[in-house]
C-alpha cells in the first residue's frame, strides 16, 4: 500500500515560498557584491601593471648612453670656453652641488683672568673675662704709695708688676686703677697697699669710705680680678729697727723683702 503525503495547506505553501524568495534575494546580493569586488580588483591590477611598465620604460631610458655631438674644428687657436657643460650621470636628478669639506672650528682661546681673591679672614675672639679658670698665665699687680717702692713679689706662673705712687692717698690710688687695669683680662689679682698717708688725718670713717670706693673701682674696671688689701703698715716700734729706714715710716731693705715674701705667699695661695 503506497504512502500518501497529505497535501500542504495554503498557509504552509505561502511561508515556504516567502522563505525561498528571501534566500534568492540574499544570494543575488552576494553575487552583486562579488561582481563589484571583481571589478575593483581588475582595475587595481591594470593600474599596477601600467605603473610597472612605466618604471621599466624610464629605467631603460636612463641606461641608454647620451650621444655626444661633435663640433667642427675651426682654424682659430683653441680658447677656453667661458661656459662649460657636463653630462649628468645616470640616476642623478637636479642641479650639481659642489660639496664643501667640513672644517672643524677651532675653539676660541679663553681670556686670561686673574685668580679670585682669597676669602676674607675674620678673627673671632674666644676669650672669656669671667672664666674662673684659665689655661694661660695670668699676671698680678701691686698698686700703692711709696711703701711698695722696693717690693718685688713673685708668682709660680706669670709676672708681678709694681706701681708706686709716692705721697698718694687712697683716692689717689683709686684714680690710677682704670689706667693700670686697661687690659684687665690678663690681670689675675691686684694688691692694694695704701692708707699710710691717710692715717695722719685721723679720720677713720672717711678712710673706710675711701677704701670702699677703691674696691668698687677695681670691681667695676675688672670684675674677674682678685682683690687683696695690704696695709697700712704699723709705724716704727722699738725692737723692729731693722725693718724700717731712718724715717721710721718706709720699710728698709729687710722690711721690703719681708713684705715681698708675705705678698708672694698670698698670691700663690689664691
Amino acid at each position: 500500500m503506497a504512502n500518501l503525503c497529505p497535501p500542504l495547506s495554503a498557509g504552509e505553501d505561502t511561508f515556504e515560498l516567502h522563505s525561498l524568495q528571501l534566500e534568492l534575494e540574499a544570494v543575488e546580493k552576494q553575487i552583486q557584491e562579488l561582481l563589484v569586488r571583481q571589478t575593483e580588483l581588475r582595475e587595481r591590477r591594470a593600474a599596477l601593471e601600467s605603473s610597472r611598465v612605466s618604471i621599466q620604460r624610464d629605467t631603460n631610458t636612463l641606461t641608454t648612453s647620451t650621444p655626444c655631438a661633435s663640433l667642427p674644428r675651426s682654424r682659430a687657436p683653441w680658447t677656453r670656453s667661458s661656459q662649460m657643460s657636463f653630462t649628468p650621470a645616470p640616476g642623478h636628478h637636479g642641479p650639481w652641488v659642489q660639496q664643501q669639506r667640513k672644517t672643524r672650528a677651532r675653539p676660541r682661546p679663553r681670556p686670561r683672568t686673574s685668580p679670585p681673591p682669597p676669602p676674607p679672614v675674620f678673627e673671632i675672639s674666644t676669650r672669656n673675662r669671667f672664666a674662673p679658670l684659665r689655661e694661660t698665665e695670668r699676671d698680678a699687680v701691686i698698686v700703692g704709695d711709696s711703701i711698695v717702692r722696693y717690693v718685688r713679689a713673685t708668682l709660680a706662673k706669670g709676672k708681678v708688676h709694681t706701681h708706686c705712687f709716692p705721697g698718694a692717698r687712697v683716692l689717689d690710688v683709686s684714680a690710677q686703677i682704670p689706667a693700670i687695669l686697661k687690659d684687665g683680662e690678663s690681670v689675675g689679682a691686684i694688691v692694694l697697699h695704701a692708707g699710710v698717708n691717710d692715717t695722719r688725718l685721723r679720720q677713720t670713717e672717711v678712710l673706710k669710705r675711701d677704701f670702699s670706693s677703691l674696691i668698687e673701682t677695681v670691681r667695676s674696671t675688672s670684675p674677674a680680678t682678685r682683690i687683696i688689701v695690704s696695709g697700712p703698715l704699723p709705724t716704727y716700734r722699738r725692737g723692729h729697727e731693722r725693718l724700717f729706714r731712718a724715717d721710721g715710716l718706709h720699710p728698709s731693705r729687710v722690711g721690703a723683702e719681708l713684705l715681698s715674701d708675705n705678698i708672694s705667699r698670698t698670691l700663690r695661695s689664691i
